[in-house]
C-alpha cells in the first residue's frame, strides 16, 4: 500500500481549465480512511483491477487488437514492459463481486481485491488476445534500446508490477467469476470491433517505424 498521497498531482497544480485537473485531486485511500474509521457507516472497500469489457472507455484492448485487424506481421514490445504483470477482471465478473460485498454483511469493513486468479504479463496478455482472435503473426520482444521512439514510455516503471490477491473475497463472499477469461474475450473484441474510439492517435501506430525496428533488430 502505497503511503505517497495524490500521486499525479503536480507542482505548481494543473489550470482548473486543464482537461487533467482532476489528477491533482485524484486519490482513493483518504476516501478508504475516512469510510473505515467511521464507526457509525459499515463500510467495504474493494480494490478494483484494470476492468476490460463492452463499454470500456479506456478502450483497452485496442491497440493490440488494431495491429491485428491491420494483418500486421508482428507486434513489437519493449523487455522490461512484456514481464510487466497488471492486474485485470472482464467487467461482469467483476459487477458480480461489487454486488457480493454490497449484499453480504460479511463484507462489512472489509477490504477486498477483486482481480482474475492469474496475473498475466503484458506479453502473454497479448498473446491471449492473438490466440482469441486466431491472429497468426508474431510478439517480438526488443530490448528499450531498439524500440521506436512511440512504443516506449519513459514515465511508467515496469519493473514494478501491479498484481492483487482475491483469495480473500473468494474464500469469504464465495466470489468467482461467472464469464470464463476466453469468452470475455470474445465479447470485448466483438465490442472494440464495431466501437472503435472516436480519436485515434495515428502517431502511435507508425508502421513504418515499427518495420524498420524490427529490420534492424533482426540483422
Amino acid at each position: 500500500m502505497r503511503d505517497v498521497l495524490y500521486p499525479y498531482r503536480t507542482d505548481p497544480p494543473r489550470d482548473k481549465d486543464d482537461p487533467q485537473a482532476w489528477a491533482d485531486h485524484y486519490d482513493k485511500i483518504p476516501i478508504e480512511h475516512r469510510v473505515l474509521n467511521d464507526a457509525n457507516l459499515p463500510g467495504t472497500v474493494l480494490r478494483l483491477p484494470a476492468v476490460y469489457g463492452p463499454n470500456d472507455g479506456q478502450h483497452r484492448l485496442f491497440p493490440t487488437l488494431k495491429r491485428i485487424d491491420d494483418k500486421r506481421p508482428f507486434m513489437l514490445l519493449e523487455e522490461t514492459c512484456a514481464k510487466w504483470r497488471f492486474c485485470r477482471g472482464y467487467v461482469e465478473n467483476v459487477a458480480a463481486g461489487i454486488v457480493l460485498a454490497l449484499t453480504n454483511p460479511v463484507a462489512a469493513n472489509k477490504i477486498y481485491n477483486i482481480s482474475e486468479t492469474y496475473t498475466h504479463t503484458t506479453a502473454e496478455w497479448d498473446q491471449k488476445i492473438a490466440d482469441a482472435t486466431q491472429w497468426s503473426g508474431q510478439i517480438k520482444v526488443l530490448p528499450q534500446s531498439q524500440m521506436p521512439k512511440h512504443l516506449v514510455d519513459d514515465d511508467a516503471n515496469w519493473t514494478q508490477n501491479l498484481n492483487t490477491d482475491s483469495t480473500r473475497i473468494r474464500q469469504e463472499l464465495g466470489y468467482q467469476e461467472i464469464v470464463p477469461l476466453d469468452e470475455a474475450l470474445l465479447r470485448t473484441i466483438a465490442w472494440e470491433r464495431e466501437n472503435s474510439p472516436k480519436q485515434i492517435d495515428e502517431a502511435q501506430f507508425d508502421y513504418a517505424a515499427e518495420d524498420q525496428a524490427f529490420q534492424q533488430y533482426e540483422n
